[in-house]
């Protein structure tokens, strides 16, 4: 079998869904690894590093498309785009393709690959269960996620994180407040503490208290009852209208104090919760920060717009979509990992083994046989 590689299309996409270090893994899975010329320049990889490990490079995306058997992706772009329409170009009946497809929320994109008579993955669908998780390609974008949230915080804030005793005086330290204590959460808390901000953090989830503290924050106790906080995956999930009302009520003290707020909530396939209204920003002191990772979905800010910065009575307002882009390098090596275990757990005896009893097998199959198959879609193409 042969892998291909090509350069992404999706406009601000630098990472590259292989690095020159897997190449070596997939060829000891039974494939021959073709890479575009240039796919993972943005992200800090040569070509020469690609052949080095033994790839073949292709002059364009399309030689390497009408070679491959299977293609590795970063993302797909939607149908209706110019760079989704250049997507789904590449693609032939029969050929398989691995790669964040989106489609509970981009529907689109699965029904486009299946109207083409590919067998599609989605790596965000990988189950949170034990043996998947060096297959977990969400979890290692939310730990950059993360981590970069932070960092955009600690640039733009007119104050310094660390406590500090100087001839000058003493320098109180940032107070940093985290909504959603999953992966993206959980990094941020962590990162914040080692630039010496004071952390505190809430999570909708019981469990994550402990969790929270484990990583030295402060958790927010807010008394609510939440039904079913959390699905079988370990995911947050949606609450009535009712909830998150009286949820904002409790918390918008402790937004007030802050200096910075990383929002995190997201619920897979639905509308992310509104968490921090234009009231509650109009409190906060003038220069804090909000990232709001959650604006691909609609954003936990009320005042968030998608991949723009606002500023709201001196808050600056950040919500990227795409923040694992801006730390390319290690976004790459950490996908391209995520998706050389996956494709080995499909491969069997050099072929790709469609093995439907397998939880990590049926969960991240979105299309086969010319139709969307994934029983989280309505409907077949």
């Amino acid at each position: 079998m042969i892998a291909g590689v090509v350069a992404e299309t999706l406009p601000g996409e630098r990472r590259v869904a292989v690095v020159p270090a897997i190449v070596p893994l997939l060829t000891k899975a039974g494939l021959t690894v073709i890479v575009e010329r240039g796919a993972g320049l943005a992200a800090g990889f040569t070509d020469a590093a690609f052949i080095e490990q033994g790839a073949e490079i292709a002059a364009t995306a399309a030689d390497v498309a009408a070679r491959a058997d299977l293609l590795l992706r970063v993302r797909i772009s939607p149908p209706a785009t110019d760079a989704g329409r250049a997507d789904l170009a590449l693609m032939r009946q029969g050929q398989a393709l691995i790669a964040f497809l989106d489609p509970l929320n981009e529907p689109e994109i699965a029904q486009g690959l299946a109207a083409k008579g590919v067998t599609a993955f989605s790596m965000e669908l990988m189950p949170r269960i034990t043996r998947a998780q060096s297959m977990d390609a969400l979890s290692s974008m939310a730990t950059i996620a993360g981590y970069k949230a932070v960092m955009l915080a600690a640039n733009t804030l007119p104050r310094m994180f660390p406590m500090l005793t100087t001839a000058a005086g003493t320098i109180k330290p940032a107070r940093v407040f985290v909504i959603g204590a999953g992966v993206a959460g959980l990094q941020a808390i962590t990162v914040a503490r080692r630039l010496g901000a004071v952390v505190e953090a809430y999570d909708v989830r019981p469990a994550a208290k402990e969790q929270v503290q484990s990583v030295g924050a402060k958790f927010v106790e807010l008394p609510l009852e939440a039904a079913d906080a959390e699905d079988k995956g370990g995911y947050a999930k949606a609450q009535d209208e009712s909830f998150y009302r009286r949820q904002r009520e409790m918390m918008a003290k402790v937004v007030a104090a802050s200096d910075v707020v990383i929002t995190t909530a997201a619920i897979p396939g639905k509308r992310s919760p509104v968490l921090v209204t234009a009231d509650m920003v109009a409190n906060m002191a003038p220069g804090s920060v909000i990232v709001d990772l959650a604006a691909e979905r609609g954003g936990n800010c009320e005042r968030t717009k998608a991949d723009e910065v606002v500023s709201e009575h001196g808050v600056t307002i950040f919500g990227p979509t795409n923040l694992a882009s801006t730390v390319p390098y290690h976004a790459s090596q950490m996908y391209a990992r995520n998706v050389a275990t996956f494709v080995s757990h499909l491969m069997k005896d050099k072929a790709l083994a469609l093995d439907t009893s397998d939880e990590i097998t049926r969960e991240t199959l979105v299309t086969r046989d010319g139709q969307v198959v994934h029983a989280r879609m309505s409907a077949p193409a």
